[in-house]
């Protein structure tokens, strides 16, 4: 009886190591199955070309969009207006009457500076080009003299390379005005019939939220408003310390390479703060076109906007980001690195921009699903 006890136990521990094993096997089975679904659908996308007629839906619909983040930015301050006494109308007419005169107190100084910016640079451009063949000419005249290879049918390629350059954007130039000039109007027609629709959201956005809320089953509207909210409270923190740092930081920028003697400084502080929203890599897109520039003219000049660059992201990542945006993402780099790829893969620079967001999001909803049915606490168990 003892020995079959014995033979027994050890046929159960195999069988529990198989067990174990076949849940293995399934996790990788899962696994490579979620790696399949994604590559077909992104095949699919691709050859039936779903992004782009999804994009054409957003850009008609995008002033519906443009109303409720309005609305979502605004009311908190409304909000508050309110609790102070102030009706929500008085007070929703009151923030946008401060809005829009910000918005045409910022137009009426920036828009002759930086068009009038925007001609010096125009007409720095040939100097630049003039520049960059000294220096190649002289790059290459020292390694001729250093061999007995001629490099002048690959210093004829390079020539060939710029003067094509700055044909095509000779050529180019009036459609690329034509066309910004065109997305401008239509810009600015969305962003008027999104400030109307967000100025009606903000007179009654508490009946709006809960009417959305009614659209949501009994059963699950508790959990699906907590969960907005954790939403709402990352997302709108996220959004304001990122307005507030573009902000100090273009106003930093433009002075730091004014003061550096680059030319159009306020262009390329706002270029920037806008790509400094890009994670770990924007600081560098935005400041290399910069330091460029600053080299055509002299380098010194390139030396003392290199620095300006440098203070700028120091004054971001050790005072801003810690004071402003605290932790408020909570991501890994590593996380943040793969979003970048994969949404600047399939999005450009826009998707890099909403890569962070979009990760944060997804952790969140990830961990309330998780702290409710304890996710990886049944997977390891098991």
């Amino acid at each position: 009886m003892m020995l079959k006890r014995k033979s027994d136990s050890v046929d159960y521990a195999k069988l529990n190591e198989g067990l174990r094993l076949g849940v293995n096997i399934l996790k990788i089975v899962f696994i490579l199955a979620i790696v399949m679904l994604v590559f077909i659908c992104s095949k699919l996308i691709g050859d039936w070309k779903i992004l782009p007629f999804l994009g054409r839906i957003l850009a008609v619909i995008s002033p519906f969009f443009i109303g409720i983040g309005i609305a979502w930015l605004f009311d908190p301050f409304v909000t508050y207006l309110n609790k102070k006494g102030v009706s929500r109308i008085l007070g929703t007419i009151f923030v946008y009457v401060i809005f829009l005169s910000f918005i045409y107190l910022l137009i009426r100084l920036m828009v002759p500076s930086i068009t009038n910016q925007l001609n010096d640079l125009a007409k720095s451009v040939p100097d630049f080009i003039n520049y960059l063949k000294d220096n190649i000419d002289r790059f290459f005249d020292n390694l001729n003299t250093m061999g007995d290879y001629n490099f002048t049918d690959i210093k004829i390629g390079i020539y060939d390379s710029i003067n094509n350059l700055s044909k095509s954007l000779t050529v180019d130039l009036p459609t690329m005005i034509m066309n910004l000039i065109t997305s401008i109007i239509s810009g600015g027609v969305n962003l008027l019939i999104g400030l109307l629709i967000g100025l009606y959201m903000l007179f009654d956005f508490n009946n709006v939220k809960k009417h959305l809320y009614s659209l949501i089953p009994n059963k699950y509207q508790k959990d699906t408003i907590s969960l907005l909210e954790s939403l709402n409270n990352n997302l709108k923190s996220y959004v304001q310390g990122t307005l507030l740092i573009m902000f100090i930081l273009f106003v930093f920028q433009s002075i730091a390479l004014g003061i550096a003697g680059l030319e159009a400084p306020m262009v390329f502080g706002l270029f920037c703060a806008v790509t400094n929203v890009i994670p770990y890599i924007g600081p560098y897109i935005g400041g290399a076109p910069a330091v460029i520039v600053g080299l055509s003219i002299s380098p010194m000049t390139g030396l003392f906007v290199l620095i300006a660059v440098v203070l700028a992201q120091t004054l971001e990542s050790y005072f801003l980001q810690p004071v402003v945006m605290g932790k408020t993402m909570k991501l890994h780099p590593v996380t943040i690195m793969l979003g970048l790829l994969i949404f600047g893969h399939f999005f450009g620079i826009i998707g890099m921009i909403l890569a962070t967001p979009v990760i944060s999001i997804l952790k969140t909803i990830f961990q309330f699903f998780n702290q409710k049915y304890s996710i990886m606490e049944r997977i390891t168990d098991n």
